[in-house]
């Protein structure tokens, strides 16, 4: 429902988004690029002082990665 607001009124006029508009894409073409993206996905917690590891955050595929259970069964590439 908030979403279907701020799509519907807001636009792209910056207040109040989501998603910033400086999001690209871009091709990750090598097993070091991926791994790297991944790494700095799975820290965002740490970062944010959540948990202490990575593998620590219940919601985190990093868990899956370092052996522990996770929510979800994760496919490794």
């Amino acid at each position: 429902m908030i979403f279907e607001y701020h799509a519907e009124f807001k636009k792209r006029s910056g207040d109040l988004q989501f998603w910033t508009h400086e999001n690209h894409a871009i091709e990750l073409h090598r097993p070091e690029m991926i791994e790297s993206r991944m790494t700095y996905i799975h820290e965002n917690p740490v970062r944010a002082g959540l948990v202490e590891k990575p593998e620590d955050y219940l919601y985190s595929s990093a868990r899956n990665y370092s052996g522990i259970k996770g929510l979800i069964e994760v496919d490794y590439w």
